[in-house]
This record gives structure tokens, C-alpha cells and sequence, in this order.
């Protein structure tokens, strides 16, 4: 009998696993933001950014396969190894998926530091 119930508890929490991540979570909205600046730094799986005008410096993380880099307008996309420092981006990101801010767009900008449009 209890070789039966040590099988229980592993099985409960894969179930309960399963659940929490296959479930969509109902009351958790994904609130995104968006940041504009300089990249500081950028390589395959984070891009730091710094706002010209307050000095502030945010990094964010890349998922592996990132393929959401948009021309300003949003009609181009491009690689990624098209974004590089010393380049004005607008990144919208969020933080409620991985704990940690993450981009999950990236739009290439002109000098000016052009506001990303309405899509």
C-alpha cells in the first residue's frame, strides 16, 4: 500500500503542473509597456537599453527563435542580427511570463527617436 500512495504525489503535482500551465490564467491580464532608447547592448538572449534623456538602463531578455524585430512603421520585420548599438529601438515588453522583463517586440527607429505608430 504504500508503494501505491508514493506514486500519488508525483503524479498530483505533474497533474497539478499540467494544469497551471496549460490552463489559461483567468484575471492575469499581460500588461505591456514600452521603453525607448539606445542599445547599449545586444546579443542573442538580452538587449539593454538606455532612455537618452533620463539615463535610465533597462535590459531585457530574448527567447531563443526571437523573430519580432519591426521596421517603425511595423510593416518590415527583420533578424535580429539587424538590431545593433548605438540604434534607437522602441521594445514593448512585459514581465508576467518569465518574471523578468522581457521584450516581445522590437521596433527599429530613426534618429529622431520616432514614437512607434498605432497599428
Amino acid at each position: 500500500m504504500s508503494h501505491a500512495s508514493s506514486l500519488r504525489a508525483p503524479a498530483l503535482a505533474l497533474a497539478s503542473a499540467f494544469f497551471f500551465f496549460a490552463v489559461p490564467q483567468l484575471g492575469l491580464t499581460a500588461t505591456t509597456s514600452t521603453f525607448y532608447g539606445i542599445t547599449v547592448h545586444v546579443s542573442t538572449n538580452n538587449i539593454k537599453v538606455q532612455d537618452p534623456k533620463t539615463k535610465q538602463v533597462l535590459s531585457f531578455v530574448i527567447l531563443p527563435k526571437f523573430d519580432q524585430v519591426f521596421s517603425a512603421d511595423g510593416k518590415t520585420t527583420y533578424q535580429m542580427s539587424k538590431v545593433k548599438s548605438g540604434q534607437y529601438v522602441g521594445i514593448i515588453y512585459d514581465q508576467k511570463a518569465l518574471g523578468a522583463r522581457h521584450a516581445d517586440k522590437i521596433y527599429l527607429l530613426n534618429n529622431a527617436n520616432e514614437r512607434i505608430g498605432t497599428q
